[in-house]
């Protein structure tokens, strides 16, 4: 009782509409005040009472949500908002893959905002080559597919203590390695 959720567009906060995905806010008595003397830190979560979630979801016209993934797992290429997840699904699909063998992230790019970096581990070059070529006619728009000369195998995907990917250290192998 008392919470109220919404959904807004990631980039400008306009309301999105029913079953539409976007950045989830929330706001009620169940919301934190702020981060303990982090003024600058609180700003960046709370607006009016509204605290952004971090996580992408859509709201269905009975006012269910659904969350699908977390803003920190999308890069914006050429202002569209793409799934690492969703990519990292179909190069699994493409290489018939069940382990987690992929991992995709964005780095920063002057032209288009960010590029797509895949780290690979347990995994042959042949079979990162075949998975490129089948990339190229696959489903997916253009704009989600990693150019073949950014993946990097790298010997192991690093992981929190929690068993999730460390989403941080990604990025950071990425950018090393995208240079």
């Amino acid at each position: 009782p008392g919470i109220v959720a919404r959904i807004v567009d990631p980039d400008n906060e306009e309301p999105m509409e029913n079953s539409k995905p976007g950045l989830l806010l929330v706001k009620g008595p169940n919301v934190m005040q702020g981060y303990l003397g982090q003024e600058e830190k609180t700003a960046e979560v709370l607006n009016e009472g509204w605290y952004t979630t971090g996580d992408i979801a859509a709201m269905d016209e009975d006012g269910f949500l659904k969350i699908t993934d977390r803003l920190s797992r999308f890069s914006k290429i050429g202002g569209e908002m793409v799934p690492h997840i969703k990519v990292e699904e179909k190069l699994h699909e493409l290489g018939d893959l069940t382990e987690q063998t992929f991992v995709v992230t964005g780095v920063p790019d002057e032209k288009k905002g960010e590029r797509l970096v895949v780290l690979c581990q347990n995994i042959e070059v042949e079979v990162i080559e075949a998975i490129n070529e089948k990339l190229v006619t696959c489903d997916l728009p253009n704009i989600w597919k990693p150019r073949s000369n950014l993946f990097f195998k790298v010997d192991t995907l690093p992981y929190l203590g929690t068993g999730k990917l460390d989403l941080k250290q990604i990025k950071l192998i990425a950018g090393e390695l995208a240079k």
